[in-house]
């Protein structure tokens, strides 16, 4: 088949452009810039993984997401027992209490107000104790930086801690599978592509509204590129929504 282009196809094309341009802008300014993030994100289950980023040059101290919660203060997390199960805090960061402080960083490169593991380790395991089994309506977790140390990657596991055999702390080389524990998401929000730089919200919830009935969770968070040293991710907060 042959198609021929008329003056008049032209004309009416001419004519359309302003309105797709327009409909584009709007877009922009409703649902903010169009960001490259990642989707090897997954979670088991019914459970849901939303991951979103907010470039370098446009994040602010509020962390204000389209999707992802903001922070909120308290929660669940504020009164848990957070332990460093495995890995090493580095000491140019803040303690592991930062996580469940509600006191976000002032800025992009701020290392005293993120907790962050040791510079050349692959990461590290968080464990939380929320002292009693509840229902988990959300975990979301927060992380700023203006290269490499600003994407997460990690693994959440959950427990109820009645399993038998369960072990609260499972050390590096023990797949927490086996003693009891429950994988609930992978998380990987590393860009496909471009400068890793900006703020970034996951937020795994479930579309019945319920996580799951959890007294323990545990974080095994890894590096995010194997090439520098400086490389672990500075998380800013952790917040945990029960019901």
């Amino acid at each position: 088949m042959k198609w021929t282009i008329t003056k008049k196809a032209i004309a009416a094309a001419l004519v359309a452009l302003p309105v797709v341009i327009t409909l584009y802008l709007m877009f922009i300014v409703l649902h903010g810039p169009i960001t490259n993030v990642s989707r090897r994100s997954k979670a088991t289950g019914d459970l849901k993984v939303v991951a979103e980023r907010i470039v370098a040059t446009e994040a602010t101290p509020q962390f204000k997401f389209e999707t992802v919660p903001t922070p909120v203060r308290p929660n669940a997390a504020t009164s848990a027992r957070f332990t460093l199960v495995t890995g090493g805090r580095d000491l140019n960061g803040a303690p592991l209490g930062k996580l469940q402080s509600g006191f976000l960083p002032s800025g992009p490169d701020a290392p005293h107000e993120n907790f962050f593991f040791k510079d050349g380790a692959d990461g590290g395991r968080i464990g939380v104790d929320l002292n009693q089994a509840m229902d988990i309506q959300q975990v979301n977790t927060y992380s700023w930086h203006t290269t490499d140390r600003g994407p997460q990657v990690y693994k959440l596991y959950a427990s109820d801690g009645t399993a038998a055999g369960f072990n609260p702390g499972p050390g590096a080389t023990l797949d927490p599978l086996t003693v009891g524990w429950k994988l609930l998401a992978s998380v990987d929000t590393r860009p496909k592509s471009g400068a890793p730089g900006g703020q970034y919200g996951v937020s795994i919830t479930s579309p019945g509204g319920i996580v799951g009935h959890y007294r323990y969770l545990l974080f095994d968070c890894k590096r995010t590129e194997d090439v520098d040293r400086w490389v672990n991710t500075f998380y800013s907060e952790i917040d945990i929504v029960a019901k």
